[in-house]
This record gives C-alpha cells, structure tokens and sequence, in this order.
C-alpha cells in the first residue's frame, strides 16, 4: 500500500506532468498576434497605414498580456487552481515583448530615430508621454522576473513588480488619451472598466486581510 509521501509524490509528478504541455501551448497561443502581423505583412493585408496599424495593433495586445497578468491572482485564489501562478511570469514577460514592439515601431518606423521629432510630438501629444512612462516601468519588472533574481530580493522583489497596477493605470490612460482625437472610447471603456475591477478586488482582499490580522 502506497505511503501518504508518495501518494502525495505521484500527485506532484501529475501536476508536472500537466503543466509542461499546458504552458508550451499557452507559449505558442500568446504568439498569434505577432504571427498575424507577419502573415497580414507579407500579404498587403496591414491597410493603408501599415505603421498605424502596428502600433495600434502591438499597444492593445500589450494591454491585454497586462489583464491577463492581473487576472491571475484572482481566479487563481477564487478557483483554488494554484498552478496558475506558473503562468504569471511567462504572460508578464509577453506583456513587455509586445511592450517594446509598440515602442520600437514609433521610435524606428514612426520617427526614424528622429530625437526632435520625438520631443516635438511628446509637447503636441502628452499621452506619448505616458505610454513612455509605463513603458519604463515595464523593464525593471522583466529584467527581474528570473526566479534567481526574485530570490535574491527576497520582499523587496513583491514591492517593486506591485509597479505592475501603477503601469496598467498609465497604459489606461495612455490609451484613452491616444482614442481622445478620434472621440473613439469603446475600447477604451472596456479595458479601463477590467483594469478598475482587477484593481479594486486586490484592494478589497487587502482590506479583509488586515481587518482579519487586526481581530486577530
């Protein structure tokens, strides 16, 4: 009769067993928009504004990986799944790729490494400015995902990736601000209204955290 160690073993090496496969799909699945850009490319498919078409198309996946990130802790705790947080670190680093694609495609195919140009159109339109901010904020947090790192930090690596809610409030407001010329705010709705309710239901459960240590 097998022992409560190694039931407790097999039941592990399941997990393992489900996570790989799930992540390597969950890898190949978080490619798609990139793949679609190539394909869309080669095929005359990106429009009349290419560049626009990019750029629009590399920031609202970058807030999408953003969501999803945030996501995780909560369905993670209401599900009791806790192999999910496997998946946090992977989609963050997503986040951050598709991040400086978004960046790469305004300071190299927009403005042609033009450093005037740049300046001149942060003064005409500040939510560049924002965008550049959130942005920012996005390397310290990749550059420290590798649990090596996160180690070594010990809680101040907890503090300083909790830039993550400030980042996805700039990237809200980046995108609004971006939709404010063309008076298109649907999208802008949507992601706000998602980004609000991952936010506040993090500041709800640190609320009934400390009254709960408080009573105790």
């Amino acid at each position: 009769m097998p022992t409560v160690s190694e039931i407790k073993g097999a039941r592990a090496n399941a997990g393992i067993r489900w996570l790989v496969p799930a992540k390597v799909a969950v890898f190949i699945a978080m490619l798609f928009p990139l793949a679609r850009l190539v394909v869309l490319g080669m095929t005359g498919g990106l429009g009349a504004n290419p560049i626009e078409f990019i750029t629009r198309s590399t920031g609202l996946w970058t807030l999408v990986y953003l969501c999803i990130t945030l996501a995780i802790t909560p369905v993670r705790r209401m599900t009791g799944i806790t192999a999910l947080a496997r998946f946090r670190r992977m989609i963050g680093l997503y986040a951050f790729f598709f991040a400086v694609l978004h960046f790469t495609t305004y300071i190299w195919f927009d403005k042609w490494f033009d450093v005037a140009a740049m300046l001149k159109d942060i003064g005409k339109r500040p939510f560049i400015t924002v965008g550049f901010a959130a942005f920012v904020l996005l390397i310290p947090l990749a550059v420290t995902s590798p649990k090596a790192i996160a180690r070594k930090l010990g809680r101040c690596w907890q503090t300083l990736h909790r830039a993550i809610y400030l980042i996805a409030a700039l990237a809200i407001l980046h995108f609004w601000w971006m939709k404010a010329g063309k008076h298109d705010f649907e999208l802008p709705k949507i992601y706000g209204s998602i980004v609000i309710v991952l936010l506040g239901w993090r500041v709800i459960a640190w609320l009934r955290t400390r009254a709960t240590r408080r009573r105790a």
